[in-house]
Order: C-alpha cells, then sequence, then structure tokens
C-alpha cells in the first residue's frame, strides 16, 4: 500500500466531490496550492499537521485521506500492514480503523518515546476522545489540568480542544486511541 498515493486519490476525490477548487481549499486550510498538487498527486509525503489543516478546511474527519475500500465483511489488520504516521521524531501513531460511512469513529495505537511528549492542536470536528493505557505511564494535559494514567487506566474527554500526550515513564509508551465523531 502506498500510503501518499491513498491519500492523493482521496484528497482529489473529497475537495471534488465538495465542489471546492484547489485555491479555496488552500485558503481554507493555510496550505500552499502548490503542496496541496504535490499532495493530490503522491508526490510529497505530508506531516500530521499538515494532513489536519487540510482536514480542518475539508471540514473531514482525519482519517477519511487514509481510507481505502473495505471488501470482507471480516478483517484482520496486523501491525505492519497499517498505516503509520510519525508525528514527529518522538511519536507514532497506527490507524488501524478509520471514519467511514458505517463507522463514525477512528481507531489508532499511538506509541511515543520515553521522557517525549505530543501536543495536539485538537479535533476540527466535534469528537470525543477515548484512551487506554496499553504499557508506560501517560500524563494527559487537556485545558491546563493534568490526568496520570498508567496501564491498564483510561480516560476521555472532548477532542476539540489542544491537549498534550506526555509520556513520564522510562520506557517506550504504548495506547489506544478511539476518535468518535458526534
Amino acid at each position: 500500500m502506498d500510503i501518499n498515493k491513498v491519500i492523493g486519490e482521496n484528497l482529489k476525490r473529497i475537495r471534488k466531490e465538495k465542489k471546492m477548487s484547489m485555491a479555496r481549499l488552500s485558503e481554507l486550510s493555510g496550505i500552499s496550492k502548490g503542496m496541496l498538487s504535490q499532495i493530490e498527486n503522491g508526490e510529497t509525503n505530508p506531516t500530521i499537521n499538515t494532513i489536519w489543516k487540510i482536514c480542518s478546511g475539508l471540514d473531514i474527519p482525519y482519517t477519511a485521506l487514509f481510507e481505502e475500500e473495505e471488501a470482507e465483511t471480516v478483517t484482520i489488520i496486523k501491525k505492519d500492514q497499517v498505516s503509520l504516521q510519525n508525528l514527529d521524531d518522538n511519536a507514532s501513531l497506527y490507524l488501524y480503523y478509520g471514519d467511514t460511512n458505517q463507522r463514525t469513529f477512528e481507531l489508532f495505537q499511538m506509541e511515543i518515546k520515553a521522557g517525549q511528549e505530543h501536543k495536539s492542536v485538537g479535533h476540527s470536528l466535534k469528537s470525543e476522545e477515548y484512551i487506554m493505557v496499553l504499557e508506560g505511564n501517560l500524563k494527559m494535559v487537556i485545558d491546563d489540568k493534568e490526568y496520570d494514567l498508567a496501564a491498564d487506566d483510561a480516560i476521555s474527554f472532548d477532542a476539540n480542544q489542544e491537549h498534550t500526550y506526555i509520556n513520564t515513564g522510562s520506557d517506550l509508551l504504548k495506547f489506544v486511541l478511539i476518535i468518535y465523531y458526534k
């Protein structure tokens, strides 16, 4: 699977379905027309922030750009088959299930290196985030409040606000992250 090709094809299809010009999407997302063109043609590997901005401009869920057609009613997904987004040098996001017409949630596994953090600007669509820690220690900062979680702990919150994931442990932090769209 060439993820850049999938992103590009979905971006072009969704933009055209919304009857949106490249110039208009550029205005709404803050991404240059040249960069949008490169993404649509699968010529570049967009950053997670670029994808969030594009999705915000299109008013679509983040994973809408990663979707591939599902043909089977039973699907097994192995970690080496999922799309990976390196959020930065310290965090990785694995997309297992994206939002579809039949599914109003996205399911990810996130990994953050020891002592590192990742900040999310919040999601463009009205949504809730559900997290369950698999391994390690997670400190969530939401609306300037801190919440400490260990393995098997869970938290949920309004995902439209800025929030930060911090690995406070000495090992790799792994957690399941579900974004539910209302």
